[in-house]
């Protein structure tokens, strides 16, 4: 990108980023000494352990732009998450597979654009009759055919039993909740059922999720592994409801509308939460990451696993966005921009930012190539692999980013956005001057509008139609 774009988002939040760095990281850890970020840099050839990582991909639900201290959260703490930035690569520019749970996950899990396959196509799903296919390959099953171990816990979201599965996908162990949300305590989702698997059958534990799930994150790196690994960690925080750990009170009003046959009106849990609930979801769960990435080094995993961390869309209600425009559900860039942060402690150096445009089926391309496997010719991705960047310093693929949701449309290329409103109207903005959003290009600009919003069409044609449409 070019230089105006590092200016902007370095005053946004680098300098804010820096300081955290240096006032919250535990004594325990081995932080790098808390300079400013520098661009990134891939190291020279041949620096670095040449062995195939394991990854760790940690997936949080609902978290917004800025909802982090080392993006600019000026009330939020998350020490954790700030460390892990600092030992690695932190992107201003990384977007989520779409604006809401399900296609994101289809678009992460397959390296597809969600709208390949018919169950991408519910945004987000809410019956049984809606999932990933299991005969299409994964990331888990490509992985796992190239000598993998791997595992989900957490949130799937791709499918309701019987049918559809994270074991029925390639994923070898799956603990974790299949809908879109669930009360933390009671486990109760939005099918109105308990929510609590092992493999596919329940498993019955009442505690808060968020500690739940990290028990078994952490048993899960901790082990003895004799073959390289992936780990899709995917938390529910800071999705509704509004629950911390300790509220056990409001959990049980929660659960009593669902039990009653409101189950939508309960999960939304529009009577409940606040800014301070949201903030101390968010810090909890850069808490439970704290613990897992502990349980990572004593290990003696950290040096050679890839840690990513994002979030599966842009943040809603409660959350802290700023300078961005839009929200969950929306493609402008608070509906689709993301925390994204990488480490790999032995091939990539820390205390960089990165200003490329990245998204999550990029980085099923990139696991595929660093993991030594191959996709399948029958299912192209539409993600590139940013392998060749990370470690070899090659300059990324000219590429558009593609979004595409009902009532809204959106092309990223370069710096330009192309976006299509809810009715119907087509805007043009540079983002690079204008990451709100709000200075519109299109009449200035018009062959540039039509040639973006030509490309949206050309990749648009060869994906399936919405039911109904």
């Amino acid at each position: 990108m070019p230089e105006i774009s590092r200016r902007v988002f370095g005053g946004l939040v680098g300098g804010g980023a820096a300081a955290t760095l240096a006032s919250t990281a535990p004594a325990e850890a081995a932080t790098p000494t808390a300079t400013a970020e520098r661009p990134f840099r891939a190291r020279p050839a041949g620096q670095g352990s040449q062995r195939r990582p394991n990854f760790l991909f940690i997936l949080a639900d609902d978290l917004g732009w800025a909802d982090l201290s080392v993006y600019g959260a000026p009330h939020i703490k998350t020490p954790n998450l700030d460390r892990l930035a600092a030992q690695g690569v932190r992107f201003t520019d990384g977007y989520s597979g779409s604006a809401t749970c399900s296609p994101t996950r289809f678009s992460l899990y397959t390296g597809r654009y969600p709208g390949r396959t018919s169950g991408g196509l519910a945004e987000p799903i809410g019956n049984r009759t809606q999932g990933l296919d299991p005969n299409h390959p994964t990331l888990a099953s490509l992985l796992k055919k190239a000598g993998y171990d791997t595992a989900l816990i957490g949130k799937w979201h791709c499918g309701f039993l019987p049918d559809y599965s994270p074991t029925r996908s390639g994923w070898d162990e799956f603990f974790g909740n299949f809908g879109g949300a669930l009360e933390y305590f009671s486990k109760l989702g939005q099918l109105g059922e308990y929510d609590l698997y092992e493999g596919d059958a329940t498993y019955q534990d009442l505690r808060y999720y968020t500690t739940v799930l990290t028990e078994r994150a952490v048993d899960y790196v901790g082990r003895d592994h004799e073959r390289p690994w992936l780990l899709n960690l995917n938390f529910t925080t800071p999705h509704w409801p509004w629950l911390a750990e300790g509220d056990e009170e409001a959990g049980a009003e929660v659960a009593a509308k669902i039990r009653a046959g409101q189950v939508l009106p309960g999960l939304l849990h529009n009577d409940g939460g606040s800014v301070e609930k949201y903030t101390e979801m968010v810090q909890s769960l850069d808490t439970a990451i704290g613990r897992v990435l502990t349980a990572l080094r004593r290990s003696g995993q950290e040096q050679n696993t890839v840690v990513v961390f994002a979030s599966d869309n842009g943040g809603e209600r409660f959350s802290y966005q700023w300078p961005l425009s839009g929200a969950k559900s929306q493609l402008l860039e608070g509906g689709i921009r993301v925390p994204t942060i990488l480490r790999w402690p032995a091939r990539i150096d820390g205390r960089q930012v990165s200003h490329e445009p990245v998204y999550s089926p990029d980085w099923t391309a990139t696991l595929l190539e660093l993991g030594g496997a191959r996709p399948d010719p029958a299912y192209p991705l539409d993600g590139h692999s940013l392998a060749g960047y990370l470690l070899r310093g090659q300059a990324l693929p000219e590429r558009d980013l593609f979004w595409r949701v009902r009532g809204n449309r959106a092309l990223r290329r370069g710096d330009f956005k192309y976006y299509q409103d809810s009715s119907g109207k087509d805007h043009l903005y540079n983002l690079a001057d204008d990451v709100r959003e709000q200075a519109d290009l299109a009449a200035g600009r018009p062959e540039l509008l039509a040639e973006l919003k030509g490309a949206w069409e050309a990749i648009a044609k060869g994906l399936l139609p919405y039911p109904g449409a």
